[in-house]
């Protein structure tokens, strides 16, 4: 459960943890942000313009920033730095060397020529935990290349199976690599942390956004290795059961999922069709994928001739999953999101409150908080640098040479 600062009578499981955040846009600031609603102390390092994030999704006259770095900055802390001044890496330096876990997601190479690779940065501390997440790996040919969301649902494999079967590739609109790479980051830092906590050593940590893609592509690329099999275009369908997808109703559309013989049975009793259920072409799965579009066509027919409501409340009765096929304001107004605990809403600048979708965690002992609001662009700087050892004059001194602001 999400809780408030002020509600929350427990420490996070990562209480006492820091995490120097050197990343932008989506994939690294999305682990951070897991991290902090675990309870460390996420500092936010951006340049001097900000991460470029904060102008995502904002329409000429609408306040910054917009949803896309509200979504993944909370409980952090904003220093803005210029890394490429002598003074702005040294503030970074000092940083990673009070920090526990450093995170970047720069184009390999970029830290070591900043100076600030993990073999410079561990010998000040050995117990640093530098993960990096990349586009297309840490090594290999692809390595240097830039990467964002498309380009790696595109390399990976993903686009060319999303979609209907006579139409072209369908991008997936979320951004599904960025985010599973930020997934695999959070794990690869936990798991190291509990190394450390056995050894008291350090590591890098490092996952990438095709890596990411092509473990969530694994039963395809394992299917096409043992077979040959091109997984192809199937819409909302699939090869592991069927019926298995969205169909229309008179009012919208409706996804019914039959996971086995008996199911499929109940099913068709369910929708008036119970011949359907014992008709041999539709008997057993292995009929069902031979005589698909037939079966699909039967079922298309069927559905129309009810509502959504209809065909949901028969499909309990029957019991056979199915749910309505969503749409945004629908999910967003559904009271289950309350029940829960799905979101939080926290004050924002411009005097908004944003409604963030929480970390869907539940940790009875040491439950995730919702602590900080995603932060203005430096408003932590002063208080970050002086917990690290600036005076008022060094500060005023770095903001004056343009290495912070």
């Amino acid at each position: 459960m999400m809780v408030n600062a002020d509600e929350a009578g427990r420490r996070g499981p990562l209480d006492g943890i820091t995490v120097l955040d050197l990343t932008r846009v989506f994939s690294g600031p999305f682990a951070a942000q897991i991290l902090g609603d675990l309870g460390a102390d996420v500092i936010k390092v951006e340049r001097l313009t900000g991460d470029e994030s904060r102008d995502y999704g904002v329409d000429e006259g609408q306040p910054r920033p917009g949803a896309p770095f509200l979504a993944h900055n909370r409980n952090k802390r904003s220093i803005a730095v210029n890394a490429k001044t002598r003074e702005g890496h040294d503030v970074i330096a000092r940083l990673a060397a009070g920090s526990d876990i450093l995170l970047h997601n720069f184009r390999v190479g970029v830290m070591e020529r900043l100076g600030l690779s993990y073999e410079t940065l561990r010998k000040d501390n050995p117990g640093l935990i530098y993960a990096s997440i990349s586009g297309f790996g840490s090594r290999g040919r692809m390595a240097t290349r830039a990467a964002n969301d498309l380009s790696i649902q595109s390399y990976s494999g993903l686009l060319a199976i999303t979609g209907e079967a006579d139409g072209g590739p369908v991008r997936n609109p979320t951004s599904v690599a960025d985010l599973t790479a930020g997934m695999y980051a959070t794990v690869g830092v936990l798991a190291a942390l509990h190394h450390r906590d056995l050894t008291g050593r350090g590591q890098q940590v490092a996952t990438s956004m095709l890596g990411g893609q092509l473990s969530f592509l694994n039963h395809f690329l394992t299917d096409y290795w043992l077979t040959g099999r091109l997984p192809g275009r199937w819409g909302t369908a699939n090869r592991l059961g069927l019926p298995n997808e969205a169909f229309p109703t008179s009012d919208g559309w409706v996804c019914i999922t039959s996971a086995n013989d008996a199911m499929w049975r109940r099913c068709a009793e369910g929708l008036g069709i119970p011949e359907a259920g014992t008709d041999p072409r539709f008997a057993t799965l292995e009929g069902r994928y031979a005589n698909r579009q037939a079966l699909v066509d039967l079922l298309r027919a069927t559905t129309s001739t009810f509502t959504s409501a209809e065909v949901l409340r028969r499909m309990e009765e029957a019991g056979v999953p199915c749910v309505p096929v969503n749409e945004i304001p629908d999910i967003a107004a559904d009271p289950l999101l309350e029940e829960i605990d799905a979101f939080v809403d926290m004050p924002v600048s411009g005097g908004r409150t944003a409604r963030l979708i929480q970390t869907p965690l539940e940790l009875s002992e040491t439950p995730v908080t919702a602590r900080l609001a995603p932060p203005v662009l430096g408003a932590d700087t002063d208080a970050v640098l002086a917990e690290h050892g600036y005076d008022a004059a060094q500060i005023a001194a770095l903001r004056a040479g343009r290495a912070v602001a």
